[in-house]
């Protein structure tokens, strides 16, 4: 007998209501929901161990998405036939649960705890992604786990001016606006998304706009969960271990000197972490080699947590940076193209000690990401890969490929141009950047699109607008009351501070955003001014970035591939093809060129890629005899190819995808017992078109006609 479960349902402004059950699936999990909008459906689960594993001070949280192929009724490509490693969407949209979760649970919740939300049923007309965060917060919140949530996520489009709650695939395409917004009933806690350059008031709308929404979804999340027994009470829990003496014995000696490092202003991050183990050093001096054995992990731990104190407590009490700059200066910064001579455009952006190489590649069709999810199936043709070696860092660890890390950093800088490039035949090209990282210490995602915009633009890619980024930081006291925004993050101060906050645009407006919280959630005021403060950071950035190069590069490099577009009628994209392609292979072989052929919009859109102007024009001009072909008079004389030779005569091709019968009879004036006597296939040979056959409607040639005619002679 199927079991009684417990349900609440929201009604969404889209008219579409989202409904919540729990206690009918999954229940050996801690908290399981399925959530259901449309024919859209997602089974979230979540299990989290009784006790935390020995020497931890973190939360051990996993978060993993995965669309089943099933849910659209559709096979897994690939030779298993069966879902296997993450896809990037699914990464991306893991990323965007885990960062809107994680600092809702207690700072002292240490046990192993894992979220899985999968998409089991798919509505073209709904996007889980925009569903997801909700689940994974209600499947917690009906568990006994330790939460301060509930949270929720809902997406943002605006069309008309008119914001779009969770809008369909449709209406993004005619949307200046495509962010995901996180968030409790009180305030934001993650952000982000692309835009068509709003201004930063705009943006703060679209949030306002969604936090509506979020909230009724919170309020849906605590009324389901009052109903749940296993809800209440939150389980009993101790993670951490606990020695007030030598905490405070700690900070006796270090806080003070911690603060006087935090205050020199020292711009160097191996010269700051050497001062600030020098006062480890000289603390652990005064302790027994027992004592630091036996209090090894808290030492670690209370030296971490004194060194933030005091760092913070300089920057709030003194308006004082690590690195001795103001709260909205940004680092110093040089960049160089045309670094790399045989890419097809790369630059250098360096801005304090992080830094890209990026590299441009042009390619043509044929070199377009195949995309084949359950949401999406079709082709990318911009690409941006963001690499993260560890020597970037000082460090040495293996290489296993990227990681979500690299995937969420690349997919950001990634929005944050795409939209500047143009399309269409302004720009026939498939493009990729690569950003390698090769110094880190604070914000290379954002070098990485400042690197992206330098490098396009060396390449000639014509942008509408040129790019930058910046990140932005946060420092705030216990009750919120103090606070400090803080322009161009070190690594230091992402680590230590409160909020991560990156910021992509032109001079026109905001392109792209992302936005984590490590604390339980921000205000409105202190997001407003970390907005304005942004906006005169990027342009600052942007500026130093025009002092390099101005403008896109009037022409491509020399060694980049040249590309011709143009349409032919649909109906002559088989001739050109050619019976199993066998035509277009012959226009390729004979030019050296490479043809790419499309139906698109009910016209064939062809494309020829070639280094040599030469070679390009051979095959365009083949091209468009065959696809447009002209109309052949009777009279008119052609030099033409032998294509095919019969027992009856040979055929010739006058164009291309056009040719006709040289009867035997009309080779020569004097009788020709074997054609191949006189021709092979491939000769040329000068025609003259007699008319057409009425039963065959080929064309009749003659050859004799054009050669003297023999005197009779005298009987």
């Amino acid at each position: 007998m199927k079991p009684t479960g417990f349900s609440k349902t929201v009604e969404m402004p889209n008219g579409k209501p989202v409904t919540i059950e729990t206690g009918i699936l999954a229940k050996q999990a801690d908290g399981s929901i399925v959530l259901r909008c449309g024919d859209t459906m997602l089974l979230a689960t979540v299990v989290a161990n009784k006790e935390a594993k020995e020497d931890v001070d973190f939360l051990p949280l996993t978060v993993d998405y995965r669309e089943k192929f099933s849910a659209a009724g559709r096979f897994p490509g690939g030779f298993f036939k069966r879902e296997a490693k993450p896809s990037d969407a699914e990464v991306l949209v893991s990323r965007l649960i885990d960062r809107a979760l994680r600092p809702m649970f207690p700072s002292d919740f240490h046990a192993e705890t894992q979220v899985m939300v999968s998409l089991l049923s798919y509505d073209p007309t709904v996007s889980p992604d925009s569903l997801a965060g909700f689940a994974a917060s209600a499947a917690i919140s009906v568990s006994d786990i330790p939460f301060h949530g509930p949270i929720s996520e809902v997406k943002v489009g605006r069309v008309n001016g008119e914001f779009i709650i969770n809008p369909s695939d449709e209406q993004l395409e005619n949307s200046d606006i495509d962010m995901i917004i996180a968030g409790s009933k009180d305030s934001i806690t993650m952000v982000e998304g692309e835009m068509l350059e709003i201004s930063e008031a705009e943006m703060l709308e679209a949030i306002k706009a969604a936090h509506k929404v979020i909230i009724d979804q919170c309020i849906a999340q605590e009324e389901l969960a009052k109903e749940v027994p296993n809800a209440f009470p939150k389980r009993e829990y101790n993670h951490e271990k606990s020695n007030p003496e030598l905490f405070e014995a700690i900070r006796n000696f270090c806080y003070d000197k911690v603060k006087e490092v935090a205050a020199s202003g020292i711009a160097i991050k191996e010269e700051r972490k050497r001062r600030f183990t020098e006062i480890r050093e000289a603390f652990l001096e005064t302790l027994s080699d027992e004592e630091k054995a036996e209090n090894a992990f808290l030492l670690k731990q209370y030296f971490g947590k004194v060194e933030k104190e005091g760092v913070r407590d300089v920057v709030l009490e003194e308006r004082k940076r690590l690195d001795g700059r103001k709260l909205d200066e940004i680092r110093p910064i040089w960049c160089e193209v045309d670094y790399l001579p045989g890419t097809h455009g790369s630059a250098v952006f360096t801005r304090g000690e992080t830094q890209s190489l990026t590299s441009l590649t042009l390619g043509s069709k044929l070199d377009e990401q195949s995309i084949d999810t359950v949401i999406k199936t079709g082709s990318d043709r911009f690409l941006l890969h963001y690499n993260f070696p560890a020597f970037s860092t000082g460090e040495a660890r293996p290489n296993r490929g990227p990681g979500r890390r690299e995937i969420g950093h690349g997919n950001l800088a990634m929005r944050a141009l795409k939209n500047m490039v143009p399309g269409g035949n302004d720009n026939p090209y498939t493009i990729r950047l690569v950003s390698d990282i090769l110094e880190s210490n604070g914000s290379s995602s954002m070098a990485t699109v400042c690197a992206g915009t330098l490098a396009l633009m060396d390449g000639g890619v014509k942008m509408k607008n040129p790019v930058s980024g910046i990140a932005m930081g946060l420092i705030t006291n216990k009750d919120g009351s103090k606070y400090a925004v803080l322009s161009d993050i070190l690594g230091d101060e992402d680590h230590l501070g409160d909020m991560d906050f990156k910021v992509c645009g032109t001079t026109k407006g905001i392109t792209a955003c992302q936005m984590d919280i490590k604390i339980e959630g921000l205000n409105y005021q202190i997001l407003e001014d970390a907005l304005e403060q942004s906006k005169a950071g990027r342009l600052h950035i942007l500026n130093e970035l025009l002092k390099t190069i101005d403008q896109p590069r009037e022409d491509y490099k020399e060694h980049a591939p040249r590309i011709v577009s143009f349409e032919i009628p649909k109906e002559n994209i088989g001739a050109v093809i050619g019976p199993g392609g066998k035509i277009i292979q012959e226009i390729q072989n004979e030019s050296g060129a490479t043809v790419v052929i499309e139906e698109v919009n009910n016209k064939g859109l062809v494309q020829v890629v070639s280094n040599n102007k030469e070679s390009m024009d051979k095959a365009v001009n083949k091209i468009k005899s065959i696809a447009i072909p002209r109309v052949i008079e009777v009279g008119e004389t052609f030099k033409g190819k032998v294509k095919a030779i019969m027992p009856y005569g040979a055929f010739v091709e006058l164009v291309p995808g056009t040719d006709g019968l040289l009867h035997i009879s009309e080779i020569a004036w004097e009788k020709i017992e074997n054609v191949k006597d006189v021709f092979n296939e491939n000769d040329q040979v000068e025609v003259k078109v007699l008319g057409k056959d009425p039963k065959s409607g080929k064309l009749k040639l003659s050859r004799k006609v054009l050669l003297p005619k023999p005197e009779k002679k005298e009987a």
